[in-house]
């Protein structure tokens, strides 16, 4: 099946005029998105060393989802499925920096057919992509505009429309570069991911990680604050992150390191305050969610459904399966790869083994936030044989990679070479098969390969 025949007819995604009727009857929305921001860096995830009171307050009152997870782990695509409900190869956005396609309808255009002024602050899509969204209002899209937040709150409090607001409020923070200092947190104290390596620039690194990831926190709060004051009480709220951290095996990777993000809702009257659900959810999941709680129905033929059930504690199943993409980022980081994650399960296929990994963080090794801490990692390499094993492990990827998440939550152990999981493999190699298919995935090329370690490290 082409492309163009699981997309919508480019007629179909005309805006229509928003309809005069019950628009008062409808639930204002919050929605506020970090960048870069991992599964386990908040205390609403069991962090006990980052403060994060603003988030861990929206946990308290609202539902946290254990088990959400984006359809790519890089910004553009990312930002691409959450705005189109669509996956990247069927939404056009595969590359990081990639546009979704003109014609494919997204977010504000479902919300503005319910009769909602749907509103963009700081980075919601990717950066001046913004501009062909088709927000009502967008300001403060460029990188580490710092002022967006404060933008934000100054318009809610001018704000004379009587629709309903679909607000959407995206910070920079954590994303590279973090603050030159470690803002009280020590570099002794924190604890490093795994499959890290612990030396002192590793530690610096962390630490001032924390302090991004406390100066995100301080941005929600400063929304929550206004939004709480100005708009009505059964507003809804929905915070979450594009991906995981920039961090060896976390951004750019389709580990659950990379992949699995945060995500809180809270909806006065639906959500029970202080819940929370392992159902697995998915980016694409939050248009389809946004439509439903603005009273309409989103189309059968997106890859997004609505979890709004979940968030009413009507049931507690959701996806029996989750899929990720990733391609590249620009020609930094040239290394396609799907994955397929179940209950149990995660398998990895990597298209090109031969070819070498490779991200920022290594290839910009001079910068401090993009990997010179990664530089102490590959001199520890040169003695130390679990460093060398980490550091080998970053750059080169096996053709397929199977984990058994019960067991091996951090997959660091690849079963796919075991005879005793064959079956498990061959299952999931199927299963992937036949949705790539069914996505038109052909995982084409964008830029070209690394094929040397030496073309990639800078020092």
């Amino acid at each position: 099946m082409s492309l163009s025949a699981l997309l919508p007819a480019p007629a179909a995604h005309a805006q229509q005029p928003p309809p005069a009727a019950q628009a008062a009857e409808k639930p204002d929305m919050v929605i506020m998105l970090a960048d870069d921001l991992g599964l386990l860096d908040t205390g609403a995830y069991g962090n006990r060393e980052v403060r994060t009171p603003n988030i861990d307050r929206l946990a308290q009152e609202g539902q946290t989802y254990d088990r959400a997870f984006v359809a790519s782990p890089a910004c553009a695509p990312s930002r691409g499925a959450l705005l189109t409900g669509l996956m990247p190869a069927r939404n056009g956005a595969e590359p990081n920096h990639g546009a979704v396609h003109s014609w494919v309808k997204k977010m504000p255009a479902y919300l503005q057919e319910q009769g909602y002024q749907v509103v963009s602050f700081g980075k919601v899509a990717h950066y001046e992509q913004v501009k062909r969204y088709g927000f009502d209002h967008y300001e403060h899209f460029t990188f580490h505009d710092d002022e967006a937040v404060e933008a934000a709150v100054r318009w809610l409090k001018e704000r004379d429309d009587p629709r309903p607001l679909a607000l959407f409020v995206g910070s920079n923070w954590p994303h590279v570069p973090w603050p030159k200092t470690t803002e009280g947190y020590d570099p002794d104290a924190v604890s490093l991911p795994e499959k890290s390596i612990d030396t002192p620039l590793t530690r610096d690194a962390r630490a001032r990680f924390y302090a991004a990831v406390s100066r995100l926190d301080t941005e929600v709060g400063k929304v929550l604050d206004a939004s709480e004051a100005i708009l009505g009480d059964d507003t809804f709220y929905l915070f979450t992150s594009d991906h995981g951290t920039q961090w060896p095996f976390g951004k750019w990777n389709l580990y659950d390191t990379g992949t699995q993000v945060p995500m809180i809702v809270r909806w006065p009257g639906a959500t029970q305050p202080g819940s929370r659900t392992d159902a697995m959810v998915s980016w694409v999941d939050i248009l389809p969610t946004l439509v439903d709680v603005a009273g309409g129905e989103a189309p059968d033929d997106l890859d997004g459904r609505s979890f709004i059930p979940l968030v009413r504690g009507e049931t507690d199943e959701a996806r029996s399966e989750i899929f990720t993409t990733h391609t590249n980022d620009g020609k930094v980081n040239v290394f396609p790869m799907r994955s397929i994650r179940t209950d149990r399960w995660k398998y990895i296929r990597n298209q090109h083994p031969d070819w070498v990994y490779t991200t920022h963080i290594d290839q910009f090794g001079k910068r401090v936030d993009s990997g010179a801490y990664f530089l102490s990692w590959v001199d520890a390499a040169e003695t130390d044989a679990r460093a060398k094993e980490i550091v080998d492990d970053y750059y080169n990827r096996p053709a397929e990679e199977l984990y058994d998440l019960q067991a091996d939550p951090a997959e660091k152990r690849n079963l796919a070479d075991d005879p005793r999981y064959a079956d498990v493999l061959k299952d999931l190699r199927s299963r992937l098969d036949a949705w790539q298919t069914q996505q038109g995935d052909t995982m084409r090329l964008h830029a070209p390969p690394h094929l040397t370690r030496e073309q990639t490290v800078t020092k």
